[in-house]
This record gives structure tokens, C-alpha cells and sequence, in this order.
């Protein structure tokens, strides 16, 4: 059952939401469709993203289209934001979402483990923001949110590679925030700890002595639900936000505070 509060209404707002096929960022972008935006799903499986796409269409009634391809690479992503104008003419939010890294012992990783970590949260956010924010500075107004970890502030076990490149998306949310604020362009971060998924309860069978860890660190007892951190993104994302920005909000059950 879904937990989302009354929202304001993002009806005729364009909406790009990174790694939406499934988890947490369907859930964004079908909470956005839900609430009137026109959103754009992206994924990096075809079938899984095209069907996403249609399941939150038939869902909401809301215009919806989807991309593919990995937003690590830059001319991919350049495709992802002239498609979305070519569309609807505009980007008024963009979630960073695209993530995903391997989780284990740092001295476990490999070179291409810690790149695909790396290409996967780091890179898939900066070119987003690189290739998305000259169309919010013309028509001086956008939203950026970006899915950090809350793992960066609490050093959670086995997370050091994973850390280093959502910290960076932490570095980026501050710095932009900086340089775009007269554009009336805000960028702010949710940082949850480990999310209530078929993600987390496959990692439960795999490694359960660290998921545990991972849950036992939350005063709640539990990981986040997804429509907790949804919930979080709509607020950041409407226009009664206007003097939030530069900030990480940890939606986080009490794991770290302050």
C-alpha cells in the first residue's frame, strides 16, 4: 500500500528520472506520473524499461516515454536529454537515481569492479547534471535531486568503493548548488540507508551477517520503503522548495544524525 502524502501537483512539468526500470526509481517516476508530471523512464535493459514505461502509463494516465542506454557514457546521455526535449520541449526536474554498485571487502574489488562502481553513481549523476542544466539556466528554473547513500556519513561495512563515488554525488549536489542558485535552480541530495527490495532480501541470502549489520544500524529496525524516499524527492522537487538547496536529507530511520 502506498504511503504518499498530497503532494503539489507537478501537472506539465518534465521529468527525468536515471535507472527507473525498477526499485526505487520506478516508484519516483511513478509517483511523479501520479501527480501529472510527463516523465521519462531510463534503464539499461530494453524489455524491462519499455514495460516499466508502460506499466506507470497505464497506472497514472500520464505521458510517459522511456530511453535506453548506459548514462556513464557521455554521448548516451546527450541522446537521453535531446530525446526529452525533442518530446516536451523542456527538463524541469531531473533525479539522478542510476546507481547500483559491488558491494564487498575493498581489497576484494578489482580495477573493473571499482570502475563500474564508480561509471554506475558518479558518472551517470555528473553528465546528467552536465548535459540536463543549460536547458534549466535558459529557462532559469529546475529541480535537481539526487539518490545518495547515507552510508556516507555512517562508513557502513564493505561500502569504502561505493562510498567514494556516492560521496562524490554528495560534492556535486553542494557545489552546483552554489553555482546555479540565481538560476532558481536548486540541487539537493536523499541519502537513504539500506532499502526494503528484492535487492535487499537477495543480499540477505547471499551475505546475511552484513545485511544484518545493515539493518541493525538503523534505530528502526528496518531499511527505508521506497515510497519513504519518494515521498522525500516530490517535496524536494515542487516549487514550495525554493530556498532548500546544497543539502543531503538523510532518509535514514536514525542511522546517523546531525
Amino acid at each position: 500500500m502506498s504511503i504518499l502524502t498530497n503532494h503539489p501537483s507537478f501537472a506539465g512539468q518534465v521529468v527525468i528520472v536515471t535507472g527507473s526500470s525498477r526499485g526505487i526509481g520506478k516508484t519516483i517516476a511513478k509517483s511523479f506520473a501520479r501527480e501529472g508530471a510527463k516523465v521519462l523512464i531510463t534503464g539499461t535493459e530494453e524489455e524491462r524499461t519499455k514495460q516499466a514505461a508502460a506499466d506507470i502509463a497505464e497506472q497514472s494516465a500520464g505521458d510517459i516515454d522511456y530511453f535506453v542506454g548506459d548514462l556513464s557514457v557521455e554521448e548516451i546521455v546527450t541522446a537521453m536529454v535531446e530525446k526529452t526535449v525533442n518530446i516536451w520541449g523542456k527538463i524541469d526536474i531531473l533525479v539522478n537515481n542510476a546507481g547500483g554498485g559491488v558491494i564487498r571487502p575493498f581489497l576484494e574489488q578489482t580495477p573493473e569492479t571499482l570502475k563500474t562502481t564508480v561509471d554506475r553513481n558518479l558518472w551517470t549523476c555528473l553528465w546528467s547534471c552536465y548535459k540536463v542544466l543549460p536547458y534549466m539556466v535558459e529557462q532559469k528554473y529546475g529541480r535537481i535531486i539526487n539518490i545518495g547513500a547515507d552510508s556516507v556519513r555512517n562508513g557502513l561495512w564493505e561500502h569504502s568503493a561505493y562510498n567514494a563515488a556516492k560521496g562524490g554525488m554528495h560534492a556535486l549536489t553542494t557545489g552546483l548548488a552554489r553555482e546555479f542558485a540565481h538560476y532558481d535552480i536548486t540541487v539537493n541530495t536523499v541519502a537513504p540507508p539500506a532499502v526494503e527490495s528484492g535487492a535487499l532480501e537477495l543480499y540477505k541470502q547471499k551475505e546475511p551477517e552484513t545485511a544484518k549489520k545493515m539493518i541493525d544500524i538503523i534505530p528502526k529496525g528496518r531499511g527505508a520503503y521506497e515510497e519513504e524516499i519518494a515521498d522525500s524527492v516530490l517535496f524536494l522537487a515542487s516549487k514550495n522548495t525554493t530556498f532548500i538547496t546544497g543539502q543531503v536529507i538523510s532518509v535514514n530511520g536514525g542511522s546517523t544524525m546531525l
